[in-house]
């Protein structure tokens, strides 16, 4: 998704949020997650390139071993940091559609304190505790 739009959103909606101010800590976080994510990329390719042309075996060396570790944390944090990233830019699709803070299964307003503590929220804690078993 390229950077969030700027469109104007109306003050509040119907449950009461305060949807300009969700807006700029949603385009706030955006922001510093890509920032992350970019630094986190170039040092994982920094790690690949320092790796090329050594003859470091992951099993045996014990600074491959490190290496391995490295590059195996660096990918997990990489693929943590996009799947927020997903998550953000979803919150904010839901925020400029109008459909922001409505559970995604029950069509029901989700609580002010929960999109508080989390932002990309999509459903309410009941459908939230059902889909993640």
């Amino acid at each position: 998704m390229a950077e969030p739009s700027d469109r104007p959103l109306s003050g509040e909606d119907q449950v009461g949020l305060d949807l300009k101010a969700i807006a700029r800590h949603l385009r706030d976080e955006w922001d510093e997650v890509n920032a992350r994510l970019a630094t986190m990329t170039e040092d994982l390719e920094s790690v690949f390139a320092a790796s090329v042309d050594s003859n470091a075996d992951d099993e045996h060396d014990p600074e491959g071993q490190t290496i391995a570790y490295e590059r195996s944390q660096l990918s997990a944090l990489i693929r943590a940091a996009q799947a927020h990233l997903a998550g953000v830019e979803t919150a904010i699709a839901r925020l400029e559609n109008g459909d922001y803070g409505i559970c995604a299964v029950c069509l029901q307003p989700i609580p002010a304190a929960r999109l508080e503590v989390r932002p990309t929220a999509a459903t309410c804690v009941q459908h939230a505790a059902i889909a993640n078993g």
